[in-house]
């Protein structure tokens, strides 16, 4: 069933991880994907010719979201190449975790920079092709740390947590315009990174997880796609977790 054919989507950070099942999930639905990357040429490569290998447009851009001007740019080729942008996900995302205690300034600006100025970067610079367009999704990714805290987190959170308000704020002053905004709040969810932690911090996660498991990359895109497609035309300002109940 393809949900999204003859559809744009930017994606920020889909060389990898979530980013990566997402843009697979998509383009599989039909949609032409545009998305960004910061440092791994090969994936985003070896991306770029998957999704073209699914029959659709795909283009790779190395881009630093957390920068005003680089999103500027950004939004511009895209649109110089594609026409349209018609959902935009904001993905990318770091972290710098410490006790506050120990935590540096630096390690604060630098999570807040890439995590929640990223998402008002790029937001920015597509709402005025969407208005013209009279529709448009935005997605952007939240965590639940940002909905119930996270020890050794507190930059994340902050970070994660300012998304979600962003995103109902932004959903009320365009809806008149059309144009949904959405927050995919991911629990524990398998990735490179989780795949590096041992066994016994896997246990103690799992064991808070009512669905007993993690979730997968998938579980996440699947999300993702029914919040880009028309099937939540009536859909905005809403958060939804996909955490197998952990912040119930």
């Amino acid at each position: 069933m393809n949900l999204l054919t003859n559809k744009t989507v930017l994606l920020t950070g889909g060389s990898r991880g979530i980013g990566y099942a997402i843009a697979c999930k998509l383009a599989e639905n039909g949609a032409n994907i545009a998305f960004t990357y910061r440092s791994s040429v090969e994936q985003a490569n070896a991306l770029k010719a998957h999704l073209e290998g699914l029959g659709v447009k795909a283009e790779a851009y190395q881009s630093d979201a957390s920068s005003f001007e680089a999103a500027e740019q950004l939004v511009k080729e895209v649109l110089e190449t594609f026409g349209s942008i018609d959902v935009l996900i904001n993905n990318a995302g770091i972290t710098r975790d410490n006790l506050m205690l120990r935590m540096q300034e630096a390690d604060w600006d630098v999570v807040i920079q890439n995590n929640l100025k990223s998402v008002f970067n790029l937001s920015k610079q597509v709402l005025r092709p969407m208005m013209k367009q009279r529709k448009g999704s935005i997605i952007n990714m939240s965590s639940i740390v940002g909905m119930i805290g996270q020890a050794g987190q507190a930059n994340y959170a902050a970070s994660k947590a300012g998304i979600i308000g962003f995103t109902k704020s932004l959903a009320k002053e365009m809806g008149s315009r059309n144009i949904r905004c959405n927050v995919i709040a991911p629990g524990f969810i398998e990735t490179d990174m989780t795949g590096e932690l041992d066994e016994k911090t896997k246990e103690n996660y799992l064991s808070n997880i009512p669905l007993k498991r993690m979730g997968t990359g998938e579980d996440v895109a699947n999300t993702a796609l029914f919040l880009a497609s028309d099937l939540s035309a009536y859909v905005s300002g809403q958060t939804i977790s996909v955490c197998g109940a952990l912040n119930c």
